[in-house]
């Protein structure tokens, strides 16, 4: 089970619809070869955003900055190597870079630091053969940086911020691109660094993780209003399993670190045990509540049950999906079948449920229907079962009822049921779409999914 069944990448579309998803990805991306239209696109989303604190243009980043841009060409280029997508993506990369020279302390986190600028760079290199000082600069204070961050992390402490270990600003999304560098002898270094790092987080002998947040280090009064004592995180992105989906990649890559296998099959149990399913079948909460529990030394905090707050988000970065990839990785690394057919009963509970009770309305990649078309086509590869296929297809139809060829950019991200934005980040804009219609009609394999820790 835990095996993949197909060799090379297969695209799950043909005919009429591979065309149109091939169409509608090509629109996008021409209008962005367009320095000028991404402009009005940054100045319309900063005026159309609910969420003007999270909605900005950093030109350096990978998730709302020409290195996601950088991305979307390296990709094209690799479906199309003759009609010169490499040319936008070396212009792209240059403002990426340039943006970079122009800040200062940035961050080596994978979405608004310098490992996405870095990962970018790697992919548009073709295999290493372009961009090497670029990269060897940008490796160099990554690995300076990620050494520190994992230094500390070894240090003993009494709960963490998600910030430090996850995939979008953390150690695990640090460690997703030294897994590109792992050939290069300060890559390898940096990377057994990182491992080593989340191996001993993931290690614990007490009933409350090390890796729990508590309550003032998470994110926003409204949080800490659902989780007054903290929580243990269930999200892809912000959570566990991106902790895991990295440690599996890093033992299926080789890795030694000591306690490795262990970690992995740890933290793989604990996400099995902490399961929240309804009428559909396998699913998970959001988080674990921490409970203050009163015992004869006194108040303790404990994980309390796994509870559900609604319909849960069925997304990449939230909910059954970013979870059931990571147990696959983690099935795949230990050769473990449970794990596998667990994430394989979770990916088919999603398809179970209704549209909407999966509440990702936008056709965008974090927490929109991108995000679950790209985890379907890793499992529809993976597994060669004919159900992840029919649902692609189903899913990449939706997709397509969001293009607004009026648009700026032809896929505008729904934040809210009143507000579409004219995004032109790939987390949550046009770029991510455009990526995963060419993933679903074409036969080169996505390995830009690196990015959100899915191969």
């Amino acid at each position: 089970m835990g095996v993949s069944q197909r060799v090379g990448w297969q695209p799950v579309l043909s005919g009429e619809l591979a065309t149109a998803a091939v169409a509608s990805a090509r629109d996008v991306s021409n209008r962005l070869t367009s320095l000028k239209l991404i402009e009005e696109a940054v100045a319309a989303s900063a005026t159309q955003t609910a969420f003007p604190r999270s909605t900005h243009w950093v030109p350096y980043t990978i998730s709302q900055g020409y290195s996601g841009l950088a991305l979307l060409w390296a990709y094209l280029d690799a479906c199309f190597p003759q009609q010169r997508w490499d040319l936008t993506g070396r212009q792209h990369l240059e403002l990426a870079a340039r943006g970079a020279e122009a800040a200062s302390g940035i961050p080596p986190g994978l979405f608004s630091g310098l490992s996405g600028l870095a990962l970018s760079a790697w992919q548009l290199s073709r295999n290493g053969t372009r961009y090497q000082r670029l990269l060897n600069n940008l490796d160099q204070e990554i690995t300076a940086q990620a050494n520190v961050l994992a230094q500390g992390m070894l240090q003993p402490q009494d709960g963490i911020g998600v910030g430090d270990f996850d995939v979008i600003s953390g150690l695990s999304g640090v460690g997703a691109y030294l897994l590109c560098r792992r050939e290069k002898p300060e890559g390898a270094a940096a990377l057994a660094c990182v491992t080593e790092a989340l191996v001993q987080l993931m290690e614990n002998d007490q009933e409350l993780p090390h890796w729990h947040t508590p309550v003032h280090l998470l994110w926003d009064n409204e949080i800490m209003q659902m989780y007054p004592h903290g929580n243990l995180n269930c999200g892809l992105a912000h959570g566990v399993p991106g902790v895991l989906a990295f440690l599996s990649l890093a033992f299926q890559n080789g890795s030694q670190v000591p306690g490795l296998k262990r970690a992995i099959t740890r933290t793989a149990d604990w996400l099995c045990q902490s399961r929240c399913d309804d009428q559909a079948g396998v699913n998970w909460p959001t988080a674990v509540p921490l409970e203050e529990v009163q015992t004869p030394n006194g108040t303790v905090l404990l994980p309390g049950s796994p509870q559900s707050d609604g319909p849960s988000r069925a997304a990449w970065c939230y909910g059954s999906p970013g979870i059931a990839r990571s147990l696959w990785l983690a099935g795949e690394a230990v050769e473990c079948d449970k794990y596998c057919e667990l994430a394989v009963s979770a990916m088919e509970a999603i398809f179970r449920r209704p549209v909407a009770d999966r509440r990702i309305d936008s056709p965008t990649f974090c927490h929109g229907v991108a995000g679950l078309l790209q985890i379907a086509l890793r499992f529809a590869n993976d597994t060669g079962k004919s159900v992840f296929v029919d649902e692609s297809c189903t899913l990449v139809r939706q997709i397509l009822e969001h293009y607004r060829p009026e648009s700026l950019l032809g896929f505008r991200n729904l934040e809210t049921a009143d507000h579409e934005i004219d995004q032109p980040g790939l987390l949550d804009g046009a770029p991510g779409v455009a990526l995963v219609l060419l993933a679903a009609a074409t036969n080169v394999e996505p390995t830009w999914d690196r990015l959100f820790l899915l191969s």
